[in-house]
């Protein structure tokens, strides 16, 4: 049964403090976290000055990437439900000196994109909201046009036998992955809410990167 929100706060309150090296510790199954991260930032392709709002952003491992894409007339929007992840992210923040990074403690589903947002993107985060299809679609009423939605998660891969999966779900159940949220599917919202959607899976499926535009 997948967790509810509550569940999800507190699971990242507890895990805040250690994420960084917990989410790298995958890299031991070969499962290389930081270059699909930056798979997702090339896909997202922001230009300097730039502002991108990113949903569920944690303790801020995209900033840097995002950084070197927008520079500093560029603006970084966080949004995540978590007041501890938040809280790392703000520390990554005043350490590194970025004075164009803002914080937003909310539930995506209740947050209001920007008029200005002219990129979104979330990874390994948009499949845990419930209301993710709603998202999606206030998302591309807010880029319109002249904007890009990119979302790097994880997804049920069809072809891995019953034992393999079920050790996959299991190694990722403490960032509130369970096998329920195999019927979330955010790639079919952004087709629904976007004109154009370019796919792609990785990890023998285990994981993909959607690339949504209006055309």
């Amino acid at each position: 049964m997948a967790f509810s929100k509550s569940e999800i706060r507190e699971i990242y309150a507890k895990r805040a403090g250690n994420y960084d090296i917990s989410a790298n510790l995958y890299y031991l199954l070969g499962f290389r976290e930081a270059h699909y991260r930056k798979m997702a930032i090339q896909a997202l392709d922001p230009a300097p000055g730039d502002t991108v709002v990113e949903i569920g952003c944690g303790t801020g491992l995209n900033f840097g990437y995002l950084q070197e894409r927008i520079g500093e007339k560029g603006h970084i929007i966080g949004v995540d439900l978590s007041a501890q992840m938040l809280d790392r992210a703000a520390n990554r923040i005043n350490s590194r000196g970025w004075e164009n990074v803002s914080l937003v403690k909310s539930d995506a589903a209740r947050y209001e994109f920007p008029q200005e947002m002219s990129r979104a993107i979330s990874t390994f985060a948009l499949t845990l909201v419930p209301e993710y299809d709603a998202v999606i679609r206030r998302v591309s009423a807010a880029l319109g046009h002249h904007g890009r939605m990119v979302v790097l998660d994880l997804r049920k891969p069809e072809r891995w036998p019953d034992w393999l999966l079920n050790a996959a779900v299991a190694l990722t159940r403490p960032f509130g992955v369970t096998l329920d949220l195999a019927d979330r599917k955010p790639w079919r919202a952004m087709e629904r809410h976007f004109t154009h959607v370019d796919y792609d899976e990785f990890f023998g499926g285990f994981a993909f990167l959607a690339v949504a535009e209006n055309e």
